[in-house]
């Protein structure tokens, strides 16, 4: 089998003369002079594996994601133990630079076979494997990093995560909060999600993916210069995360003598590119490694970009949302109980069928109110859903409107289990994380929430 193969960067000049003279399967048909030259000669097909000197260019999770794409294997030549653990983050196969002819033709006939019988096109399609094999075990083998580290990521000492214990973490789950366009009350009720599971004492990590309109930095009165998501997924997209990196990009909030971890979103809304698909999977196996629970807040589009079709390889926008609910174990689809919003969310229910194939969303209405539907509420929105709703999606939970005691936590910056620990729309959402919470009388006490 003849592997046709590009190179970049110096000292591949010799290579090139030992691999032709060794008369093997691995033939150097282009020398780049750019790593866009070698991506593009990949991309064109003339290629089915390429040779990186380290000095070319940065070897990216996003670049090894788009020569995998393009059924394209790659072997780095690398000497710095740095940059051999940072490619081995990444599963990129590497090798000295001084290595022979037949062993770089080796190893690139390996590399080709593996890509060759992966099910995906795509290196990095299931970062689980990737991380199991790879940083998570250097993570796991130096303790847990959630003991003593600074969860601000910007040098300001923080308390101590929530939990304890030694050893390799169960993988935890990982839950997307999603829902159309129009304020359906998404990163409320991923918020408050979060907050219920830390509150219960589970290590929850809470992270805002929304491309379109951040705002959990905001609910929560956090300070929002850095977008705790994008220096995550840089590292990543590097290499470079790892359990303790994590930790060093979340911020930490305290809940009730609880602490929720928060990676908070991008500032602005044109920063969307740095929220990479790939990188933002491998975030995502790695907060399973962290926290027992991750909870996304997701924006609300779906769209394939389709005015990018011509280079299938390019940022997308919505890339983000689109993985966070390809990986989620469960996805919440909030929408609002009102004429508007049932409607809209029946339609975005069919988009998420057609774009996540595998997703079986839990849905949501929030906001349920008999001004808007009539008297019993609850009644007229199930007997509305089950003649319009998708068939086989019933409704998981109805949350009801609450705006005053949803406005007073805003102002606050707290959570609902803070600022009104007895009002029903608490409730509902903790019941919908599956906590217990103890019923109180509704007293003057329990619905001002003095102490």
């Amino acid at each position: 089998m003849s592997i046709p193969v590009v190179t970049l960067g110096s000292g591949v000049g010799t290579i090139v003369q030992d691999l032709e003279r060794l008369h093997g399967p691995v033939t150097v048909v282009r020398r780049c002079a750019e790593l866009s030259e070698l991506i593009a000669a990949c991309q064109s097909g003339i290629a089915r594996a390429a040779i990186l000197a380290d000095d070319a260019g940065d070897v990216t999770a996003a670049l090894v994601d788009r020569l995998a794409a393009s059924g394209v294997a790659l072997l780095v030549l690398a000497d710095q133990e740095a940059a051999k653990a940072r490619l081995d983050a990444l599963k990129v196969a590497h090798a000295p630079r001084g290595s022979t002819a037949d062993v770089l033709s080796g190893l690139i006939t390996e590399a080709v076979h593996q890509l060759q019988g992966q099910d995906t096109p795509t290196l990095l399609a299931d970062p689980a494997r990737a991380l199991r094999t790879g940083t998570a075990q250097r993570g796991a083998a130096a303790g847990d990093p959630r003991l003593g580290m600074d969860a601000t990521g910007d040098g300001t000492a923080q308390e101590d995560a929530p939990g304890e214990g030694d050893g390799v973490r169960a993988n935890g789950t990982v839950s997307a909060v999603w829902g159309p366009a129009g304020a359906p009350g998404r990163t409320t009720v991923a918020v408050n999600l979060a907050a219920e599971a830390a509150a219960a004492g589970k290590t929850v990590l809470l992270i805002d993916a929304d491309t379109y309109g951040s705002s959990v930095a905001a609910s929560l009165g956090l300070l929002d210069e850095s977008a705790g998501v994008a220096h995550a997924c840089r590292l990543a997209d590097q290499g470079l995360l790892d359990q303790a990196s994590l930790l060093r990009s979340a911020l930490g909030v305290s809940l009730k003598g609880r602490r929720l971890l928060v990676l908070t979103g991008i500032t602005r809304s044109d920063r969307w590119i740095e929220l990479r698909p790939t990188a933002l999977g491998v975030v995502l196996e790695q907060a399973r490694h962290l926290a027992d629970l991750t909870v996304i807040d997701c924006g609300f589009s779906l769209e394939a970009d389709e005015e990018l079709s011509f280079d299938t390889m390019a940022p997308r926008r919505n890339g983000a949302t689109l993985r966070a609910l390809e990986l989620a174990d469960t996805v919440y689809a909030v929408g609002a109980a009102d004429s508007v919003g049932v409607p809209r969310l029946v339609r975005a229910l069919a988009e998420l069928a057609a774009a996540v194939p595998g997703a079986a969303p839990k849905v949501v209405l929030n906001k349920v109110r008999a001004s808007a539907v009539g008297r019993s509420p609850e009644r007229q929105l199930r007997d509305a859903w089950d003649r319009f709703g998708p068939a086989g999606t019933p409704i998981t939970a109805f949350l009801p409107a609450e705006p005053a005691t949803v406005d007073a936590a805003l102002l606050a910056g707290n959570a609902l289990l803070e600022t009104a620990p007895a009002s029903p729309l608490r409730h509902a959402i903790a019941a919908l994380a599956d906590v217990s919470v103890a019923s109180r009388r509704r007293s003057r006490w329990a619905v001002t929430g003095a102490k």
